[in-house]
Protein backbone atom coordinates (compact mmCIF):
# COMPACT_ATOMS: atom_id res chain seq x y z
CA UNK A 1 0.00 0.00 0.00
CA UNK A 2 3.13 2.60 0.79
CA UNK A 3 4.17 1.68 -2.71
CA UNK A 4 1.03 2.10 -4.13
CA UNK A 5 0.42 5.59 -2.00
CA UNK A 6 4.20 6.73 -3.31
CA UNK A 7 3.50 6.09 -7.14
CA UNK A 8 0.77 7.98 -6.61
CA UNK A 9 2.28 10.99 -5.38
CA UNK A 10 5.13 10.55 -7.97
CA UNK A 11 2.68 10.58 -10.56
CA UNK A 12 0.84 13.72 -9.69
CA UNK A 13 3.96 15.38 -9.32
CA UNK A 14 5.11 14.31 -13.14
CA UNK A 15 1.33 15.63 -14.11
CA UNK A 16 1.49 18.82 -13.59
CA UNK A 17 24.01 -1.00 -32.23
CA UNK A 18 23.10 -4.38 -33.85
CA UNK A 19 20.47 -5.08 -36.41
CA UNK A 20 17.92 -2.79 -36.77
CA UNK A 21 19.51 -0.06 -34.22
CA UNK A 22 20.46 2.36 -36.23
CA UNK A 23 20.81 6.08 -35.72
CA UNK A 24 18.91 6.51 -39.30
CA UNK A 25 16.31 3.39 -38.46
CA UNK A 26 15.48 4.83 -34.91
CA UNK A 27 13.58 7.50 -36.11
CA UNK A 28 12.16 5.76 -39.72
CA UNK A 29 8.21 6.07 -39.51
CA UNK A 30 8.28 3.61 -42.07
CA UNK A 31 8.65 0.74 -39.26
CA UNK A 32 5.82 -2.14 -40.17
CA UNK A 33 3.74 -1.89 -36.73
CA UNK A 34 1.37 -4.40 -35.01
CA UNK A 35 -2.00 -3.89 -33.34
CA UNK A 36 -1.45 -4.10 -29.60
CA UNK A 37 -3.61 -5.64 -27.58
CA UNK A 38 -4.66 -3.63 -23.85
CA UNK A 39 -6.89 -3.13 -21.13
CA UNK A 40 -8.21 0.25 -20.08
CA UNK A 41 -9.34 1.15 -16.25
CA UNK A 42 -11.57 4.65 -15.95
CA UNK A 43 -12.83 5.96 -12.77
CA UNK A 44 -15.83 4.98 -11.95
CA UNK A 45 -17.00 8.50 -10.90
CA UNK A 46 -16.30 11.79 -11.58
CA UNK A 47 -14.61 14.15 -14.44
CA UNK A 48 -11.64 12.48 -16.27
CA UNK A 49 -8.49 14.11 -16.13
CA UNK A 50 -6.48 14.82 -18.93
CA UNK A 51 -3.32 12.82 -20.24
CA UNK A 52 -4.07 9.66 -19.76
CA UNK A 53 -1.67 7.16 -17.87
CA UNK A 54 -0.03 4.53 -20.00
CA UNK A 55 2.04 1.00 -18.58
CA UNK A 56 4.41 -0.74 -20.91
CA UNK A 57 5.42 -3.79 -19.56
CA UNK A 58 9.34 -5.24 -19.34
CA UNK A 59 10.74 -8.51 -21.57
CA UNK A 60 8.51 -11.35 -20.89
CA UNK A 61 5.70 -9.43 -18.54
CA UNK A 62 2.21 -8.33 -20.24
CA UNK A 63 -0.48 -6.02 -19.50
CA UNK A 64 -1.34 -7.66 -16.66
CA UNK A 65 1.61 -6.67 -14.24
CA UNK A 66 0.12 -3.42 -14.05
CA UNK A 67 -3.77 -4.40 -13.47
CA UNK A 68 -3.86 -3.73 -10.16
CA UNK A 69 -2.02 -0.36 -9.64
CA UNK A 70 -3.56 0.70 -13.19
CA UNK A 71 -7.16 0.22 -10.97
CA UNK A 72 -5.48 2.30 -8.05
CA UNK A 73 -4.35 4.93 -10.60
CA UNK A 74 -7.51 5.50 -12.34
CA UNK A 75 -9.68 6.27 -9.01
CA UNK A 76 -6.51 8.08 -7.18
CA UNK A 77 -5.91 10.33 -9.85
CA UNK A 78 -9.27 10.56 -12.04
CA UNK A 79 -7.33 9.51 -15.16
CA UNK A 80 -7.84 6.78 -17.30
CA UNK A 81 -4.90 4.33 -17.36
CA UNK A 82 -3.90 2.26 -20.61
CA UNK A 83 -1.70 -1.46 -19.74
CA UNK A 84 -0.46 -2.73 -23.52
CA UNK A 85 0.99 -6.19 -24.22
CA UNK A 86 4.19 -4.75 -26.29
CA UNK A 87 4.59 -6.82 -29.52
CA UNK A 88 5.39 -10.74 -28.87
CA UNK A 89 4.03 -10.60 -25.43
CA UNK A 90 0.76 -11.02 -23.84
CA UNK A 91 -2.27 -10.66 -26.67
CA UNK A 92 0.06 -8.87 -29.20
CA UNK A 93 0.85 -10.46 -32.47
CA UNK A 94 4.37 -12.31 -32.96
CA UNK A 95 6.80 -10.48 -35.67
CA UNK A 96 10.80 -11.55 -36.27
CA UNK A 97 11.36 -7.84 -35.52
CA UNK A 98 11.68 -6.81 -31.88
CA UNK A 99 13.78 -3.65 -30.94
CA UNK A 100 13.27 -0.61 -29.44
CA UNK A 101 12.15 1.70 -32.82
CA UNK A 102 9.98 -1.18 -33.65
CA UNK A 103 8.34 -1.08 -30.13
CA UNK A 104 7.72 2.42 -29.84
CA UNK A 105 6.18 2.42 -33.48
CA UNK A 106 3.64 0.21 -32.07
CA UNK A 107 2.87 2.33 -29.04
CA UNK A 108 2.89 5.79 -31.52
CA UNK A 109 0.21 4.10 -33.28
CA UNK A 110 -1.32 2.95 -30.73
CA UNK A 111 -1.62 6.07 -29.58
CA UNK A 112 -2.99 7.62 -32.54
CA UNK A 113 -5.82 4.99 -32.93
CA UNK A 114 -6.97 5.63 -29.49
CA UNK A 115 -7.26 9.22 -30.58
CA UNK A 116 -4.63 10.04 -27.76
CA UNK A 117 -2.82 13.82 -28.44
CA UNK A 118 -0.55 13.02 -25.13
CA UNK A 119 0.09 10.44 -22.00
CA UNK A 120 1.68 9.86 -19.08
CA UNK A 121 3.88 6.79 -20.16
CA UNK A 122 5.48 4.46 -17.60
CA UNK A 123 7.41 1.81 -19.19
CA UNK A 124 9.47 -0.94 -16.81
CA UNK A 125 12.50 -2.38 -18.15
CA UNK A 126 12.30 -3.16 -21.44
CA UNK A 127 9.22 -1.25 -21.21
CA UNK A 128 10.99 1.74 -19.90
CA UNK A 129 13.41 2.13 -23.05
CA UNK A 130 10.33 1.52 -25.26
CA UNK A 131 8.63 4.55 -23.48
CA UNK A 132 12.39 6.76 -23.64
CA UNK A 133 12.07 6.25 -27.33
CA UNK A 134 8.43 6.87 -27.77
CA UNK A 135 9.43 10.48 -26.01
CA UNK A 136 12.63 10.95 -28.66
CA UNK A 137 10.34 10.19 -31.56
CA UNK A 138 7.25 11.56 -31.29
CA UNK A 139 7.96 13.57 -28.00
CA UNK A 140 4.35 15.41 -28.76
CA UNK A 141 2.35 12.49 -27.21
CA UNK A 142 4.03 12.56 -24.23
CA UNK A 143 3.41 14.88 -21.79
CA UNK A 144 5.84 13.35 -19.02
CA UNK A 145 7.70 10.12 -18.88
CA UNK A 146 8.63 7.92 -16.23
CA UNK A 147 11.68 5.07 -16.87
CA UNK A 148 11.64 2.86 -14.57
CA UNK A 149 14.54 0.51 -14.01
CA UNK A 150 16.53 1.21 -16.97
CA UNK A 151 18.19 4.25 -18.50
CA UNK A 152 19.22 5.66 -21.71
CA UNK A 153 22.07 4.20 -22.78
CA UNK A 154 23.63 0.93 -24.23
CA UNK A 155 23.94 -1.69 -21.57
CA UNK A 156 24.35 -5.66 -22.52
CA UNK A 157 21.33 -7.46 -21.08
CA UNK A 158 22.62 -9.66 -17.75
CA UNK A 159 23.64 -12.80 -18.33
CA UNK A 160 20.35 -14.17 -16.51
CA UNK A 161 18.13 -13.44 -19.74
CA UNK A 162 19.66 -15.82 -21.83
CA UNK A 163 19.20 -18.50 -18.96
CA UNK A 164 15.34 -17.79 -18.78
CA UNK A 165 15.25 -18.53 -22.05
CA UNK A 166 16.80 -21.61 -22.24
CA UNK A 167 15.16 -22.41 -19.10
CA UNK A 168 11.48 -21.80 -20.90
CA UNK A 169 12.94 -23.64 -23.91
CA UNK A 170 13.79 -26.60 -21.35
CA UNK A 171 10.23 -26.53 -20.02
CA UNK A 172 8.34 -27.17 -23.13
CA UNK A 173 11.11 -30.22 -24.39
CA UNK A 174 10.39 -31.95 -21.47
CA UNK A 175 6.57 -31.69 -21.96
CA UNK A 176 5.38 -30.91 -18.45
CA UNK A 177 1.84 -32.35 -17.57
CA UNK A 178 1.11 -29.96 -14.80
CA UNK A 179 2.14 -26.16 -13.28
CA UNK A 180 4.38 -27.71 -10.71
CA UNK A 181 6.95 -29.81 -12.83
CA UNK A 182 7.30 -26.69 -15.14
CA UNK A 183 8.05 -25.06 -12.15
CA UNK A 184 10.71 -28.18 -11.23
CA UNK A 185 12.63 -27.68 -14.35
CA UNK A 186 12.63 -23.92 -14.45
CA UNK A 187 14.32 -23.90 -10.82
CA UNK A 188 17.77 -25.78 -12.37
CA UNK A 189 18.17 -22.53 -14.28
CA UNK A 190 16.35 -20.03 -11.90
CA UNK A 191 15.92 -21.00 -8.26
CA UNK A 192 14.02 -17.58 -7.06
CA UNK A 193 10.15 -18.88 -6.62
CA UNK A 194 8.92 -15.46 -7.65
CA UNK A 195 11.17 -14.90 -10.85
CA UNK A 196 9.98 -18.26 -12.01
CA UNK A 197 6.21 -17.80 -11.03
CA UNK A 198 6.47 -15.01 -13.24
CA UNK A 199 8.48 -16.37 -16.36
CA UNK A 200 5.40 -19.36 -16.08
CA UNK A 201 2.80 -16.86 -16.21
CA UNK A 202 3.35 -17.19 -19.98
CA UNK A 203 3.00 -20.96 -19.92
CA UNK A 204 -0.36 -21.85 -21.28
CA UNK A 205 -2.13 -25.77 -21.29
CA UNK A 206 -3.78 -26.46 -25.00
CA UNK A 207 -6.93 -28.40 -25.37
CA UNK A 208 -3.67 -31.26 -26.39
CA UNK A 209 -2.82 -31.19 -23.28
CA UNK A 210 0.44 -30.05 -23.53
CA UNK A 211 1.80 -27.05 -22.00
CA UNK A 212 3.46 -24.33 -24.40
CA UNK A 213 4.56 -20.28 -23.85
CA UNK A 214 2.26 -18.03 -25.77
CA UNK A 215 6.09 -15.80 -26.06
CA UNK A 216 8.29 -16.82 -29.10
CA UNK A 217 10.95 -17.75 -27.44
CA UNK A 218 13.13 -17.56 -30.76
CA UNK A 219 12.28 -14.64 -31.41
CA UNK A 220 12.81 -13.17 -27.88
CA UNK A 221 16.26 -15.31 -27.63
CA UNK A 222 17.67 -14.19 -30.60
CA UNK A 223 16.88 -10.18 -29.84
CA UNK A 224 18.28 -10.08 -26.61
CA UNK A 225 20.96 -8.09 -27.54
CA UNK A 226 18.92 -5.46 -29.36
CA UNK A 227 17.05 -4.95 -25.79
CA UNK A 228 20.32 -4.32 -24.37
CA UNK A 229 21.35 -1.25 -27.29
CA UNK A 230 19.31 2.35 -26.80
CA UNK A 231 19.70 3.56 -30.87
CA UNK A 232 19.23 6.98 -30.16
CA UNK A 233 21.85 9.98 -30.06
CA UNK A 234 21.57 12.83 -27.70
CA UNK A 235 22.61 15.39 -30.52
CA UNK A 236 20.15 13.90 -32.96
CA UNK A 237 16.84 14.42 -30.17
CA UNK A 238 16.16 15.37 -26.84
CA UNK A 239 13.41 14.92 -24.73
CA UNK A 240 12.78 18.18 -22.44
CA UNK A 241 9.12 17.18 -21.03
CA UNK A 242 8.94 16.32 -16.53
CA UNK A 243 10.79 13.01 -16.44
CA UNK A 244 11.29 10.79 -13.25
CA UNK A 245 13.77 7.79 -12.94
CA UNK A 246 12.90 5.02 -10.73
CA UNK A 247 15.61 2.53 -10.10
CA UNK A 248 14.43 -0.27 -7.46
CA UNK A 249 17.60 -1.38 -5.24
CA UNK A 250 16.01 -4.30 -3.37
CA UNK A 251 14.19 -6.82 -6.39
CA UNK A 252 15.03 -10.07 -6.62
Amino acid sequence: MILRRGLVQQLRAVSGRRGYGSVADAYSKDIPTVELAYERFDPKKGRVEEDPIVFLHGLFGSKINNKTVSKVLARDLQKSVYCLDLRNHGESPHVARHDYPALSADVENFLDEQKIESCILVGHSMGAKAAMAVSLRRPGLVSSLIPVDNAPIDARLTSAFPLYVRGMKDVERSQPKSQKEAVEVMQKYEPSLPIVQFLLANLKKHDDGSYRFRIPLDTLGKSLDNLGDFPFHPDTSRFVKPTMFIRGTKSP
